[in-house]
């Protein structure tokens, strides 16, 4: 019997990244395509770069083994009806048809299209730091906040595909502008782009969450406060989730959440403060297990795993 394979497709706001990934949530390596994305990216730019991406993960499919279907998830807001997105960090695309354009790429093959949050929940739920777990939110902290919850051990129903979007939940105590509209989001706060802008803001000089984390790592004051700034935000955001939703596990992944472990350190401690609420205080923040592979994993899980998403 031939090896099932899906492709999986994650789009974000720094890069596009396509890669095949077998029933077991094994990313093919020499299948892994990745092109840079971003805020000042034409429209042109970005179709090529997911052409090159989606070409070039469907070229690797070996000979002895079946593409069953394709999964994408895309930085949010997204339209699931419509098979369209609208990144907040990727201004030139409103509405856009990605599913369409994948679909363009892989004609023979089903396409299914999610948020990259709950990609990165299915993918923590399936063999990452959520196994196990019946109720569990997982987010992406990166470029922007994105997050996806799994509840009873499917995926959480959402007519839009936008359910789990945590990014956009207003956190106590901050005022940040957000992009959306609101006012002290949790991305607006705890983004990697908006906590380096912060720590500028206070004297920083470096420029990159890497600058950050080097800083952070070497004792500097600013960049110590900003990270217990974002955890911080984190731990609120996780905590009213978990009033709201009981949940057993919020795993954290993304770029910026290896900025340092103090981050979750923050989180948690932010989190215990709820002592009256038990069932919030057993809630675990946790690392994602799955390095920077959980997003195609996740991708792939809407392939392999469909009974588990609505």
């Amino acid at each position: 019997m031939p090896t099932s394979l899906a492709l999986a497709v994650d789009f974000g706001g720094t890069k596009v990244e396509a890669a095949l990934v077998d029933d077991r949530g094994t990313v093919l390596a020499a299948s892994r395509h990745r092109r840079p994305t971003g805020p000042t990216a034409t429209s042109g730019e970005l179709e090529q770069a997911v052409r090159e991406v989606v070409l070039g993960a469907r070229d690797a499919l070996p000979a002895d083994a079946a593409l069953i279907g394709v999964g994408i998830g895309s930085a949010g807001p997204i339209g699931v009806a419509q098979g369209t997105v609208s990144p907040l960090n990727v201004p030139t695309w409103r509405e856009y048809p990605l599913a369409a354009l994948v679909r363009g790429l892989v004609p023979d093959a089903p396409v299914v299209l999610r948020m990259d949050g709950v990609c990165i929940a299915l993918a923590e739920h399936w063999i990452g730091a959520g196994r196990g777990a019946h109720n569990l939110l997982g987010m992406i902290v990166s470029t922007g906040v994105g997050g996806g919850l799994v509840l009873g051990d499917r995926a959480v129903p959402s007519p839009t595909g936008n359910g789990g979007h945590i990014g956009h939940i207003e956190v106590g105590g901050f005022d940040d502008p957000c992009p959306c509209g609101g006012r002290g989001c949790l991305e607006a706060v705890a983004s990697g782009p908006r906590t380096v802008a912060w720590a500028r803001a206070q004297g920083f000089t470096g420029e990159t969450g890497e600058d950050l984390a080097a800083a952070h790592a070497a004792g500097d004051p600013v960049a110590l406060a900003a990270v217990e700034r974002a955890g911080t935000a984190i731990g609120r955001a996780a905590a009213s989730a978990s009033s709201l939703l009981d949940l057993d596990v919020v795993a954290i992944g993304g770029g910026f959440s290896r900025v340092s472990p103090a981050l979750f350190e923050h989180a948690r401690a932010a989190l215990a403060e709820r002592v009256t609420f038990t069932y919030v205080t057993r809630t675990r923040i946790v690392p994602s297990a799955l390095s920077d592979e959980g997003p195609l994993i996740g991708a792939a899980a809407l392939v392999h795993r469909p009974h588990l998403v609505v």
